[in-house]
């Protein structure tokens, strides 16, 4: 039970970033949702369903990812002991911050919502301060040349076609 309720918080923050704020703007009215079903509005459902699952299954994959290999989770005060570098990491340094992200897009393109929309650039301009500020250099300091290395070779945003393999 210790363990779980430890991993468990990994889900609070994207919880309240895909689900809790999403479902306050759609309910307060942040949304353009059309009253009949046409074409368009059938696709743009679909399509941002579509972008909504492939983002649900990336952070699921990448907190696994958290608990299996870094023994630790997405909190702060249980971080990672171990830096991840594999799987999902090999590609893009932050695949979890882009896994809400691209939820949040798939939420503003499914409920048609611009406040959604905007959510998803805040909380990326927001993660983009915070891990130049903070993250980065924390990081640093806990694993030294190994993150460094794989700072210089993997980048923070946009995923690498081929995934990056430490040398050794």
């Amino acid at each position: 039970m210790k363990n779980f309720l430890r991993y468990a918080s990994s889900f609070i923050a994207p919880i309240v970033m895909c689900l809790l704020l999403p479902y306050w703007i759609v309910r307060s009215g942040g949304h353009t949702i059309a009253g009949s079903l046409q074409d368009a509005a059938v696709l743009r459902l679909l399509a941002g369903g579509a972008v909504t699952a492939v983002g649900l299954t990336l952070f699921v994959l990448t907190v696994r990812m958290f608990i299996l290999i870094g023994r630790g989770t997405i909190m702060p005060w249980d971080p990672t002991r171990h830096l991840i570098t594999g799987g999902l990491y090999a590609h893009v340094r932050n695949p979890m911050i882009l896994s809400v992200l691209i939820v949040l897009l798939g939420e503003a393109l499914l409920f048609a919502s611009s406040w959604i929309a905007l959510e998803a650039g805040l909380f990326f301009v927001i993660n983009s301060l915070y891990f130049g500020y903070s993250e980065e250099p924390g990081l640093e300091k806990r694993f030294g040349e190994e993150y460094k290395e794989y700072k210089k070779h993997v980048p923070r945003w946009i995923p690498r076609r081929t995934p990056w393999k430490p040398r050794g």
